[in-house]
């Protein structure tokens, strides 16, 4: 499917338009910017998409006292988030989104792709309690084949989970396509969607490997 058509037929994919996540993305893409620029973009791009991807959490009033008076205020309703970072790469997105919600739980999924199968391996997996209570935000920068978030969100799924959201920075629509034939039920939060997948499964034009780019490792 192309960009358009993808968003045609799934209305629960949001790509963030806002001029300042389109602006940091651009940063991200240029060769030239140095690992801690790179570090620094990704995680308030992960603030700024996190905003976006928790606008319809649910909340109750409680009462509290001002300076002046009582009142009835609203506050998140329910357990903390859990945000779940797709190491390595999503724990620098991971970083941004946590400063929305400071005691948010933290769940980790290592994963890395076979370089000949292109299919993930599971190396880690540490998760908080209830998750099944928990609004669920997955994270990864780059969403390429899909495989990596497709098995992440499995496991999710696996311990109860039901809201669950994911958010990337750079998708291939072959990696949308296949990420929403899989998990149909989870909205997406996407900076860019960009042409294609290369023969060696990097989105294109892409910024290359996020991973890399986050540490300064090659």
């Amino acid at each position: 499917m192309t960009r358009d058509e993808l968003l045609k037929t799934y209305p629960d994919i949001f790509v963030i338009k806002h001029p300042f996540v389109m602006h940091k993305l651009t940063s991200l893409r240029d060769k030239n910017t140095s690992t801690r620029e790179f570090r620094m973009l990704v995680e308030e791009l992960g603030t700024l998409i996190g905003y976006e991807a928790t606008r319809d959490l649910e909340t109750i009033d409680v009462e509290v006292e001002t300076p002046l008076e009582k009142a009835m205020c609203p506050v998140l309703k329910g357990k903390k988030l859990c945000i779940v970072t797709i190491m390595r790469a999503g724990n620098g997105l991971a970083e941004g989104v946590l400063k929305l919600s400071p005691s948010a739980r933290v769940g980790h999924v290592g994963l890395y792709r076979d370089p000949d199968t292109k299919q993930p391996v599971e190396y880690y997996l540490k998760m908080p309690h209830s998750v099944n209570e928990r609004t669920i935000i997955v994270v990864d920068p780059m969403l390429a084949t899909g495989n990596s978030a497709i098995m992440a969100i499995d496991k999710m799924k696996e311990m109860g989970a039901s809201d669950i959201r994911f958010i990337c920075l750079f998708a291939a629509p072959e990696g949308i396509q296949a990420f929403k034939a899989a998990h149909p039920d989870v909205a997406m939060y996407i900076g860019a969607i960009d042409r294609e997948l290369d023969e060696h499964a990097y989105i294109r034009p892409g910024v290359g490997d996020a991973g890399d780019r986050i540490y300064g490792t090659r």
